[in-house]
């Protein structure tokens, strides 16, 4: 039986303005959300050494630390959807925040390695119904006229928080403790709860499906195991058969998971979506084409630091500039794609962000730091286009009725599309200096040209769009004289 969602109403005591147009504070306290989440998976790196000393661990029995929050999130994003039409996207996503910020506390108060770790799952268990929640209120939250406003709030964050962590990572274990790392979580975490108490609507859904646990397992388990193996590719200490096992666990249950879902009333992860032709585009063709730009704010700050010498801190002020070509390009981007489509922009900053990244093969340790940031400047600009594109496209045309299902759908594709990033970048490293005992500026050139052929293998799935697809997400607002003039042919 199809459920029906719950008319959107305001939290209880919300203020909204008059026309109903719900206040910014929405869109800001997911912006927020977003960002916590995504600093949490990048600002333990730079901080490794300080921990595995304080700890009495060595730094690579640290990955550990590092690899269980981001399993966390890839297991538990595929039921998000499902607790939020449960429990309604509000309690659901208070909770996540309540969770992750006590989670942030236990790890600042970690005495063990053990506990931090422990404690790092429960950070990606709320970061993980955090993030698609979120994405859900925003999209509920905008008309479908202004989506391309509402992917901003979610794109940023994301694009943002990795080239952000390592930063903010090294100056707080620098000046600070590295416990800080974690306990400036506790504000933001405490403001968000409150502000979302009083600012966003408890949507739910009035019939829902029972639990898939067995469905769960699957798809969970997969990912997982998934994850895992794009890990262990970046960690050498892992032996390659043990990788290689785990992907091949993986593939047997998503696969399982495929022929179950075919069967299935209500799985855990609808896949009924990729019938779409705008969110099977703009989730699978936009994540092959992230992938290969997803490697650079891996690969670039370990040119600096490995093959140029420069400090952690002054290769994180350079690679910090990415974020500021997303803050620029959001206002520019919604009338691009009015005049000339998504088809257009995505293969236009497919095609950008490929040039980008050969041109990382161009800069040498002589290069003028103006000139490298320049160029990191542009490759921002273009990334950013892209990634709002694509994740615009994802949610332009599914149905109100699928999108707590298609947030957390889309959220499991992101979040490979960023571990398959780094780990394609990872092993492309490895296979070029096999041979070599060093990693000369040479070797990260080779990979960056090998890379910048990533995003042209999206171009075939992008042209496949009608040029209409996704119109509903930026069609133009009327002006206030053709409200009116609608009014009065309405009246007559």
């Amino acid at each position: 039986m199809p459920s029906h969602p719950v008319p959107h109403t305001p939290a209880p005591g919300a203020s909204i303005p008059a026309g109903g147009r719900l206040p910014i504070i929405i869109p800001v306290i997911v912006a927020v959300a977003f960002l916590m989440e995504q600093l949490d998976a990048t600002i333990i790196t730079t901080a490794v050494p300080d921990i595995a000393h304080s700890l009495q661990v060595t730094p690579v029995q640290m990955s550990l630390a590092v690899a269980a929050y981001v399993l966390s999130v890839a297991i538990f994003i595929p039921v998000s959807g499902w607790f939020a039409d449960r429990f309604g996207a509000r309690r659901v996503f208070i909770a996540a925040l309540a969770i992750f910020t006590i989670g942030s506390v236990l790890c600042g108060l970690s005495q063990s390695f053990a506990m931090l770790v422990a404690m790092r799952v429960v950070q990606g268990l709320g970061g993980a119904m955090m993030t698609p929640v979120g994405r859900l209120i925003l999209l509920r939250s905008f008309p479908r006229s202004e989506l391309m406003t509402a992917m901003t709030y979610m794109t940023l964050p994301a694009i943002m928080g990795p080239v952000i962590g390592p930063l903010l990572g090294g100056v707080i274990t620098t000046y600070f403790s590295w416990r800080w790392i974690f306990y400036v979580n506790i504000p933001f975490g405490l403001l968000g709860i409150l502000l979302a108490m009083r600012y966003v609507a408890n949507t739910r859904e009035h019939e829902v499906a029972g639990f898939d646990f067995a469905g769960f397992l699957m798809v969970g388990g997969g990912l997982g195991l998934l994850q895992s193996a794009l890990e262990a590719v970046s960690h050498p200490v892992v032996p390659p058969f043990v990788i290689a096992l785990a992907a091949a666990a993986a593939i047997a249950l998503l696969l399982g998971f495929y022929f179950y879902a075919r069967r299935a009333v209500a799985p855990a992860v609808d896949l009924t979506l990729f019938r779409s032709r705008s969110f099977r585009v703009g989730t699978l063709a936009g994540g092959v084409c992230r992938i290969g730009m997803n490697g650079m704010p891996y690969l670039l700050p370990l040119m600096l630091q490995v093959g140029f010498g420069l400090s952690p801190i002054a290769s994180g002020s350079i690679t910090f500039i990415t974020s500021v070509g997303a803050v620029i390009i959001r206002n520019l981007l919604a009338p691009v794609i009015r005049n000339y489509g998504f088809r257009f922009v995505l293969i236009a900053s497919a095609v950008a962000g490929s040039v980008g990244l050969a041109g990382f093969a161009l800069i040498e340790p002589h290069t003028p730091h103006y000139l490298i940031l320049l160029w990191v400047f542009i490759f921002g600009l273009t990334r950013s286009a892209q990634f709002m594109s694509s994740n615009t496209l994802s949610y332009a045309d599914t149905p109100d009725r699928q999108l707590s299902r298609a947030t957390s759908l889309g959220g499991v594709l992101q979040q490979l599309s960023v571990s398959l990033g780094v780990s394609v970048s990872a092993v492309l490293l490895a296979l070029v200096s096999a041979h070599s005992e060093t990693l000369t500026p040479a070797r990260f050139h080779e990979v960056f040209l090998l890379s910048a052929v990533i995003p042209l293998l999206a171009i075939p799935g992008f042209l496949t769009l009608a040029h209409d697809d996704g119109a509903r997400a930026i069609s133009r607002k009327k002006t206030f004289s053709e409200v009116e003039e609608h009014d009065r042919e309405v009246a007559a």
